[in-house]
């Protein structure tokens, strides 16, 4: 929901930059990559800090049981895939909403 919420303020914040940008010519794809691209490089750090930090604390919440499951550098990737794909699809659904509006009704009002 985080996501989801500051996608949509990102959106709504950027909406005559996005109405001057369609008006010049860009396309639904362009401007995709434009709210895309801030979100994927903060997803990514997010992740890079995250890593080390739970691979800490598993190891010593693990170290306390008899049978011991080992972590695996897929367990981490998968979950760095999986905030990714969660990012992209909550990102990509609020860029097609303000990309497909009309640029004349968000340049209107001021």
């Amino acid at each position: 929901m985080g996501l989801f919420g500051l996608a949509a303020f990102t959106a709504e914040r950027r909406t005559k930059e996005i109405g001057i940008r369609k008006v010049l010519g860009a396309s639904i794809l362009g401007v995709m990559k434009l709210l895309l691209r801030e979100f994927i490089i903060l997803i990514a750090i997010a992740n890079l800090i995250a890593w080390p930090i739970s691979y800490y604390m598993m190891n010593r919440w693990l170290r306390e049981f008899a049978y011991r499951a080992p972590l695996s550098i897929w367990i981490f990737l998968s979950a760095g895939f999986a905030a990714i794909l969660v990012g992209l699809l909550t990102v990509c659904y609020q860029a097609i909403k303000s990309a497909v509006n009309n640029p004349v009704s968000s340049l209107r009002y001021e």
